[in-house]
């Protein structure tokens, strides 16, 4: 008898690739809306410049649909992460949780690498940071949710 191996296939949980995919396609859903969200409350309520000049009104203008796209862009490639994670690493969570903290800081910190009021830089660091906390738990707890047991 051979000793149990954390990265066996056989003992690995199976994964509902439906169940995945569907929780990651309302993922994308979410993190657009957090986006949008945020920079109607930045632009809209705050009076902050977040995306675009002053003049482009509470819903700014094609950066701020280029952020949406982007947000649910990232939670798709957050739900493939997962579901290779889920396939090939014994901790899959772990590296999942790990690798969405360090893309989330580096989007915080994107912001200040512009020439722009800190406020601006400020609120887009806050917009970036609640994509990725987004991102991060609602792809996770669906991974979690679509693995299944073997057999």
């Amino acid at each position: 008898m051979q000793p149990y191996q954390p990265g066996d296939a056989a003992t690995r949980p199976a994964v509902d690739v439906r169940r995945l995919w569907s929780g990651g396609l309302a993922t994308a859903l979410v993190a657009a809306l957090v986006a949008v969200v945020g920079v109607v409350i930045a632009r809209g309520i705050l009076d902050i410049p977040v995306l675009a000049p002053e003049g482009s009104g509470t819903f700014g203008d094609a950066t701020t649909g280029g952020l949406a796209l982007a947000a649910a862009a990232a939670a798709l490639v957050a739900t493939a992460l997962i579901h290779l994670l889920l396939l090939s690493t014994p901790r899959p969570f772990a590296f999942f949780d790990w690798i969405v903290g360090l893309v989330t800081v580096l989007a915080a910190a994107f912001p200040f690498s512009f020439d722009a009021e800190l406020d601006a830089k400020v609120a887009t660091a806050i917009i970036n940071v609640l994509i990725g906390i987004a991102i991060g738990t609602l792809t996770s707890g669906a991974a979690r949710r679509s693995l299944r047991r073997r057999g």
